[in-house]
């Protein structure tokens, strides 16, 4: 079997992360951590939403944290875009890329977006339209591709007809998530491949949430059948709102250090990206969701103490 060489990663702890928190983050700390992470090497993240601070109070600061981010030839920051307003604003910020979020299940969809499927995609047609129009990449994530938390079981072709959906939207990437962690691998396959089937196999991404701890297994098997975009979470920022207490986003410094086990170029610094999970942690209040980012901290602190003892 051979994998792929290389992968891109999508940071989206600062967006999706990020805006799954109960407290406040001020937006100095959301430049910080994504100046910290784009130190680290990361060349594709979604920064914020521009969403109704209404509904997302997280949010409300996008234009702020936007104007306060280091810009470099060939990175790519992304912001959510729910509508025309939230375009207006993604435009207003200098952002490189919009982000719509259709759902493969029509329950989801109407809880969530209060529409169908159908609509939904009516109501992201002019978001699409002016994002090419002006030059930006359009990039659409499918929700609840493998399971949905009101519906249970979603069927293959109901995620291939949101491919097709999204692919007649012009999308440039089409995300494909697991939004609730329940997927396995050979499931991650099946949609995979379909999804192949009807648009172009090097602009599938996954996006994969370790509430069942089945996320890194998950990325493995895109691997093998040629996917090599992945959206991950600095520190595993973002807890699952379908599974209480349960972990969301699969985190950064794990979806590293798995690749660069394997031999997949990342081009991610995983010390400076374990720097910035631990330190975003340390502001939450709250010890780190990556295993690797805890692991390689310990290891650090042991080898201080060690150099400590031996100087002493």
């Amino acid at each position: 079997m051979t994998l792929p060489t290389q992968a891109t990663i999508t940071e989206v702890g600062p967006r999706d992360g990020l805006q799954n928190e109960k407290q406040l983050v001020p937006a100095p700390v959301k430049i910080e951590l994504c100046t910290r992470l784009l130190e680290a090497g990361v060349r594709r993240m979604e920064a914020t939403s521009f969403v109704s601070p209404k509904w997302v109070p997280q949010m409300a600061d996008a234009l702020d944290v936007m104007a306060g981010i280091p810009r470099r030839a060939g990175d790519t920051v992304a912001v959510l875009t729910p509508n025309m307003k939230g375009f207006e604003g993604a435009l207003a910020s200098g952002a490189q890329e919009a982000v719509i979020f259709p759902a493969a299940s029509e329950a989801f969809s109407q809880r969530n977006l209060n529409c169908s499927i159908a609509e939904s995609v009516e109501r992201f047609a002019p978001v699409a339209r002016a994002a090419k129009d002006a030059g930006m990449r359009l990039r659409a994530v499918i929700s609840v591709a493998f399971g949905c938390p009101y519906q249970g079981e979603v069927p293959v072709k109901s995620v291939v007809d949101v491919v097709q959906r999204m692919r007649e939207l012009g999308s440039d990437e089409i995300g494909i998530a697991d939004t609730i962690g329940v997927g396995t691998a050979e499931q991650v396959k099946r949609v995979m491949q379909a999804a192949a089937a009807v648009y172009p196999l090097a602009n599938l991404s996954g996006h994969f949430h370790d509430t069942y701890g089945q996320a890194l297994t998950n990325i493995y098997a895109c691997l093998q059948v040629g996917v090599a975009r992945f959206d991950s979470s600095i520190a595993g920022l973002g807890g699952c709102p379908y599974a209480k207490g349960a972990t969301g986003n699969v985190a950064t410094e794990d979806v590293v250090y798995l690749l660069h086990g394997l031999g997949v170029s990342t081009g991610l610094d995983l010390d400076k990206l374990v720097d910035a999970g631990q330190w975003i942690s340390a502001i939450l209040g709250r010890k780190s969701l990556s295993r690797v980012g805890n692991a390689l901290a310990a290891r650090r602190a042991a080898q201080q103490q060690a150099d400590e003892a031996h100087r002493a």
